[in-house]
């Protein structure tokens, strides 16, 4: 018989949600029944939407903590409440080290681990004072855990905001859960840029051994499960949704046969 989460009567935040891995989650939050508010500094051509519901958007610039204030105060005045705060906003431009400045470096840093932080400890200050606490989901990537290069501040931001998850889960129990999500690669409308054509990003899925790039649901599944009570006993951990990650390369360059 299988098993459904049922997210109804919960409400849910999820930064930087209007496309791409964002939009994946908070369409699995919308089919789970949760209540969904998205932001981002603007807004999406069209709502996110799915299972007949459509997510609710505001606007927020997540570096500026007088506006993420506001925006969490505003969603508890309007909804009553705040359950869930996925923390997926962030990004990066390819550029090797020694083509950008210190300053740049440190805007990379803001968007992926300062803000998230920001934005976690104004959702603290709401979710700390209702019943049954709430969860925070920082997404992560597998680029904090191995060598990044092109994207260096943006692979040590996200080992950062693991390790930061681990604190707040501590420091936070037993009200508030705190885990952080870490994907693969992910199938977007944006893959092309980094892919190429379909058999570009058909020959990057065949690297994975699952064969393929994630897609936004697969990370929106994992997201609903945390955010669950089926997760009651997860936190401070670190979830890796990455289709067994990435085949060793000496695999392929020992000529030993087996």
């Amino acid at each position: 018989m299988p098993v459904t989460i049922d997210l109804s009567g919960s409400v849910a935040v999820v930064t930087g949600g209007t496309r791409g891995v964002g939009a994946g989650i908070a369409r699995a939050l919308l089919e789970a029944g949760a209540e969904v508010v998205t932001c981002a500094r603007r807004a999406p051509e069209k709502p996110v939407e799915a299972a007949g519901r459509t997510a609710r958007f505001l606007p927020v610039d997540l570096r500026d903590p007088a506006a993420v204030a506001g925006f969490f105060d505003r969603v508890r005045d309007d909804h009553g409440r705040l359950d869930v705060l996925v923390n997926n906003a962030g990004g990066t431009p390819f550029r090797m080290l020694d083509e950008g400045s210190a300053e740049q470096q440190a805007r990379v840093l803001e968007l992926n681990l300062v803000a998230p932080l920001t934005a976690s400890l104004a959702a603290y200050e709401v979710m700390r004072h209702q019943p049954g606490g709430g969860t925070i989901i920082m997404i992560g990537s597998v680029s904090g855990t191995r060598p990044s290069p092109g994207s260096a501040a943006y692979g040590a931001a996200k080992a950062g905001l693991d390790n930061l998850a681990r604190s707040m889960a501590v420091e936070w129990a037993p009200l508030v859960r705190v885990n952080t999500l870490v994907p693969g690669m992910v199938r977007t409308e944006l893959s092309h840029l980094h892919y190429g054509d379909e058999d570009g990003i058909a020959s990057v899925g065949r690297t994975v051994p699952l064969g393929r790039l994630a897609e936004p649901a697969d990370i929106g599944d994992a997201c609903v499960f945390l955010a669950s009570d089926r997760a009651a006993y997860i936190s401070g951990a670190s979830l890796l949704v990455h289709g067994a990650g990435e085949r060793p390369a000496f695999l392929d360059a020992a000529t030993v046969n087996h």
